[in-house]
């Protein structure tokens, strides 16, 4: 399997993960009005795990290249990459106007999850499905239990 694989620069793979970012840069440096999210995590060993895999995951989509990957192009998995992105920055939209229910904490959880996911697919990144499977996990075990039930 490794040997489909060669260490490579994918710099889409480092694009993906700043502009998922993006929200979070500006989170970090403006609260929300009902900022829920600077709570005490209930979850923390899930949160230590997701943490290593998300750079696990980050590590892998941006240095693994499988040699079978076509150039970047628009496919039915960028496309799912894209709207999933939407979501995401629709679900901080309506975090910043208050709101705080399931869907818009599903929506800050979900979505760019499975944008890594969609674009790990594209790129025929297999060693990428790993890590980006368990933080997905994690992230919603995070989501779930500090802020939904």
């Amino acid at each position: 399997m490794l040997k489909r694989y060669k260490l490579s620069f994918e710099i889409w793979g480092l694009l993906l993960f700043l502009i998922v970012m993006i929200p979070n840069f500006i989170w970090f440096a403006i609260p929300a009005p009902n900022d829920i999210l600077r709570a005490k995590s209930i979850t923390e060993m899930v949160d230590t795990v997701a943490s290593v895999c998300q750079i696990l995951m980050i590590v892998s989509i941006c240095i693994f290249r499988n040699r079978e990957s076509k150039k970047l192009c628009i496919s039915p998995f960028v496309i799912m990459v894209t709207v999933c992105y939407l979501l995401y920055v629709a679900s901080w939209i309506a975090y910043y106007n208050g709101m705080t229910n399931a869907i818009v904490i599903l929506g800050l959880t979900i979505p760019p999850c499975l944008a890594f996911l969609f674009f790990a697919i594209d790129r025929k990144n297999g060693i990428a499905l790993i890590p980006i499977s368990i933080f997905t996990i994690c992230h919603v075990v995070y989501g779930v239990a500090n802020f939904i039930v």
